[in-house]
């Protein structure tokens, strides 16, 4: 049997479109990230973003967020 050979990147389309078919969005984007490593450093990130802040500043800037956002 013979085949011909498609660039990956037709492949790849054909797969994600599936996926979305199937699974729909939100699950199939969830199965496509366990395959990815993300970049960054969260910890050093982290410090730097909540720096000085407690626990309490934090909620109620979401809490500010979030009742903006409605």
């Amino acid at each position: 049997m013979i085949t011909d050979v498609r660039p990956l990147i037709e492949i790849n389309q054909q797969a994600i479109s599936l996926l979305y078919k199937e699974l729909g969005v939100v699950d199939a984007v969830r199965f496509l990230k366990q395959f990815t490593q993300g970049f960054g450093d969260y910890t050093r990130e982290r410090e730097v973003i909540f720096a000085n802040k407690s626990v309490q500043d934090i909620v109620s800037e979401i809490e500010k967020m979030r009742k903006t956002a409605k």
